[in-house]
């Protein structure tokens, strides 16, 4: 048999929605045990700007590697940076 949950309020703004769920156990208002996960295939990353100073060499070399793959450099640094970011997560884990 199934506990019944707190009803959800209404919110005016998201940042009341943030503030509420910051001080309130969503269990008590939302069974997880029927969570379904949803896939959003098409979403994309937000990104973020940064300034990144390099020295110009590397920044010689690494337009080369990514002329060699017919790609913008600055992708193949994102994707070297992706590859250690999760070779180092794994030895962590």
């Amino acid at each position: 048999m199934k506990t019944r949950k707190k009803e959800i309020p209404q919110f005016k703004s998201e940042a009341e929605e943030g503030k509420f769920w910051a001080s309130h156990d969503s269990t008590e208002y939302i069974d997880w045990n029927d969570a379904v996960i949803g896939i959003f295939p098409n979403l994309k990353p937000s990104l973020k700007t940064i300034s990144l100073r390099l020295p110009e060499t590397m920044i010689y070399e690494l337009k080369i590697l990514a002329n060699k793959r017919d790609i913008p450099y600055q992708t193949l640094l994102k994707q070297f940076l992706a590859e250690r970011i999760q070779n180092e997560l794994k030895k962590v884990a």
